[in-house]
């Protein structure tokens, strides 16, 4: 029986840790993030991770930087034959990639060597790529940069956002880490260096890019939505009031509104704003500041009960 410390944070890494537990590995410690406060009312909440590793009665691991902690040394003294991360979150030192028997691997939810870093799903939909996937690496210095074990491939559909694409990711690379294993710790996989030169990186989103710029085309501001949703989640500005969207439609006809971020159409049910080179957008579902999520219908007979066709949703910092 192989020992392993795991290192994961979001929901994405539930199921690959439940995996190794099924597939009987022996997991010596989990290591997640510290609890963090949640919400407008700051409720102290665990990661999905630890809420998980409670649940097996795992040794759980909170540093708030793992590096030179109390928390890395009780990993060496664990002394694990293997180091498996999916979305932890941190650094690994030197010391902690070099001491197991079979190094440390990450599963990393991009076609590396495409969106390194903290967001790949995110920037994957954001850039409206058709495709991504889970790639399964040897740990190296580097940020995400390790030779490649093990790659599988899945579609993004025109619906998807980064919440369903997180749950299908994540059963992907469940099935891709426990497929990859038995070969890699018998020494049967050879590993693939990453190229370099095709590089892309995807840091963790902004605040500034969480507001829309109604310059760009529809279909670019939908995938800022979707490449948001469920988090952080896009928004737009009207007057002084910020408006989380959480839904929207490309709409296939043009606009001879000149002025981006303009209502064009406006009825008991529908709202389109002028996008970018004359399109439009369909906002669909909504979250006024301080309201719950509203469908537009509720929306416009409620808080944007006085929007008209011609009133203008604001740009960050461009002058339209």
């Amino acid at each position: 029986m192989i020992s392993v410390v795991f290192m994961g944070t979001p929901a994405f890494s539930v199921p690959i840790l439940e995996g190794l537990i099924e597939q009987d590995y022996q997991i010596l410690a989990v290591v997640t993030q510290p609890d963090r406060k949640v919400g407008r009312k700051g409720v102290l909440t665990s990661p999905p991770v630890k809420v998980a590793a409670q649940k097996y009665n795992l040794l759980t691991l909170q540093p708030e930087k793992i590096a030179y902690s109390a928390e890395m040394d009780k990993i060496l003294d664990l002394n694990p034959e293997l180091i498996i991360t999916a979305a932890f979150g941190q650094f690994l030192p030197e010391k902690l990639l070099e001491t197991p028997k079979f190094g440390a691997i990450n599963v990393h939810a991009s076609l590396l060597p495409k969106y390194r870093g903290g967001a790949p799903v995110h920037y994957a939909i954001i850039n409206g790529e058709s495709k991504t996937g889970v790639t399964i690496i040897k740990m190296a210095k580097k940020m995400d940069a390790g030779d490649i074990i093990a790659q599988k491939t899945l579609s993004i559909t025109k619906n998807d956002n980064v919440g369903t694409m997180f749950e299908k990711l994540s059963l992907l690379g469940q099935d891709l880490l426990l497929e990859t294993l038995p070969a890699y710790l018998e020494g049967k996989i050879k590993l693939l260096p990453q190229n370099e030169d095709a590089a892309t990186f995807s840091p963790n989103i902004t605040r500034p890019q969480e507001q829309i710029n109604w310059q760009k085309e529809a279909i670019a501001v939908n995938n800022q939505i979707r490449g948001m949703y469920p988090w952080p989640i896009a928004y737009t500005i009207y007057e002084d009031l910020r408006i989380k969207i959480h839904q929207a439609t490309v709409i296939k006809t043009k606009t001879t509104m000149q002025k981006f971020g303009t209502v064009v159409k406006r009825t008991k049910k529908e709202l389109w704003i002028a996008a970018g080179k004359k399109t439009i957008l369909q906002l669909d579902e909504v979250q006024p500041a301080g309201k719950g999520k509203l469908k537009m219908v509720d929306f416009l007979n409620g808080i944007g009960k006085a929007l008209q066709v011609g009133d203008v949703f604001s740009n960050p910092n461009v002058e339209a």
